[in-house]
């Protein structure tokens, strides 16, 4: 595979010392051809030398034998346009050549442009167009590259679903969109398959194109069953949320209610549309689940959603769960209290020794901006290396937020710590460290401090940093 234009431009020379087109380069792979037609122009303009009047030791004829395609193939990417020009009329005879004169169509030179095009136009089938599609969109992303792109819709709606349906699976993000999107505006899919698309495809836009045509597809009181089940249970909560908001439409309202726990939120927000639609009372159902006998049963999303619902005197509903024996409601907690501004530093500080490291970093995120007004010793001693890596890592996090000394005393401290990231890290914040405007000047731990950061500073920095606080060089 040629990565970029320097290996364009070493492909180029190969091919110009006699090496065979196929063994050159991958010709199924978009990303050579347009690395090679770079590279030829490299070679060209600063590696002259290498290629000693190449384009003229073969003349472009019509009887090339395969053993030309390589020169052939330089010259459809020469930087003199006629030759070019040339070459492209020459290159009807060598299929293999046709992903260079896709490119071609977007050239710059109209006479290359047009000549490309009317060559491309007659040349492309549904068989290579769903081979050179990604090339084609690719090349369609330049100034104009538009043409490729429409004779590659014009060719592919020729084609049968089975021949269309392979492009569903390409790796390239790019050409599933454009085969969805042809699909879709061809009414070539049933709702149950987009609705599997959308609930299985990794990209976001393919998602949201399949799931809303899926619904849209549906008249207004059939083929639910066998859409909707297929979207509420994706992944993606896009696409849930996209079910979620339908289930109105489809009179199946009461069946929003287990959604309101999602864990996305805006599938929660879904949820909770629907049904208040129905006359229902989401803050009633959060609350009534939280205020549930202590269980493990109950989802953090009943929590989060309360919170985004509710009113600060939940918060004292909240509370008792912080002790709760689930680490994911815990940590649920912590962000409701969070979300509603009712975080008491005094009261979730202990959960910083919590043995889940999520509970430990909502914890942090919570604490943060009260930083400064927590002690900074009892924060110093989770930073030793016999406390559990999540917990070093929050404690650092509040200590850096405080600044001043403190901060610095807990970065340099972490110089010997044994994960590398944590290391990585003290160091940072060692190095865009300043003395705060309130702190006092001249502290000889500052200098102390300063000293064992030498490694990470030019004597320049080390010594202004130095003269900022007030300390002796």
């Amino acid at each position: 595979m040629l990565e970029d234009v320097e290996d364009g431009a070493a492909a180029a020379i190969r091919l110009a010392g006699g090496a065979p087109l196929r063994r050159t380069l991958d010709v199924a792979d978009p990303a050579d051809w347009l690395a090679l037609d770079a590279g030829v122009r490299e070679v060209a303009w600063h590696r002259s030398q290498f290629l000693p009047g190449w384009e003229h030791s073969t003349p472009l004829r019509a009887d090339l034998t395969q053993a030309d395609e390589s020169l052939l193939a330089l010259a459809l990417c020469h930087r003199d346009g006629r030759i070019r020009q040339k070459a492209v009329r020459q290159s009807a005879r060598h299929p293999v050549l046709l992903p260079l004169v896709v490119i071609r169509c977007a050239d710059w030179v109209c006479p290359v442009r047009e000549h490309a095009r009317r060559l491309l136009r007659e040349a492309l089938n549904v068989d290579s167009a769903l081979y050179l599609a990604p090339l084609i969109l690719r090349v369609g992303r330049r100034s104009r590259g538009a043409f490729g792109v429409d004779v590659l819709g014009q060719v592919l709606r020729q084609a049968s679903h089975g021949q269309l349906s392979a492009l569903f699976t390409d790796p390239d993000r790019t050409v599933r969109r454009f085969a969805y999107r042809l699909a879709i505006e061809d009414r070539r899919l049933r709702p149950a398959e987009l609705a599997r698309a959308a609930a299985g495809d990794q990209d976001t836009v393919v998602q949201d194109l399949c799931a809303t045509a899926a619904l849209t597809a549906l008249g207004d009181e059939e083929g639910y069953e066998d859409v909707l089940p297929l979207l509420l249970s994706a992944r993606n909560p896009r696409v849930r949320s996209t079910g979620v908001t339908a289930l109105r439409r489809a009179g199946w309202s009461e069946r929003a209610e287990p959604f309101l726990s999602d864990r996305s939120a805006i599938v929660r927000a879904c949820a909770r549309y629907v049904v208040r639609q129905r006359g229902g009372d989401p803050a009633a159902w959060y609350r009534e689940r939280c205020t549930a006998p202590n269980g493990p049963e109950l989802p953090p999303g009943a929590i989060i959603g309360l919170a985004e619902c509710g009113n600060r005197a939940d918060a004292g509903l909240l509370r008792p769960l912080l002790a709760h024996s689930a680490a994911g409601v815990r940590a649920g907690t912590v962000a409701g209290l969070r979300a509603l501004d009712c975080v008491d530093a005094k009261h979730i500080r202990p959960l910083l020794d919590d043995p889940a490291a999520k509970v430990v970093r909502e914890t942090t995120t919570a604490l943060l901006p009260s930083a400064k007004e927590l002690p900074a010793d009892w924060l110093l001693k989770r930073t030793s290396s016999q406390r559990p890596r999540h917990v070093r890592v929050g404690a650092f996090r509040l200590l850096d937020a405080r600044g001043g000394i403190v901060a610095l005393r807990a970065a340099v401290g972490l110089f010997e710590d044994p994960d590398v990231k944590l290391r990585t890290w003290a160091a940072q914040s060692v190095q865009r460290w300043h003395p705060s405007p309130d702190e006092r000047r001249g502290n000889a731990e500052v200098g102390e401090l300063l000293d064992r950061s030498r490694h990470l500073f030019s004597d320049y920095m080390l010594h202004r940093l130095k003269w900022e606080a007030g300390v002796n060089s």
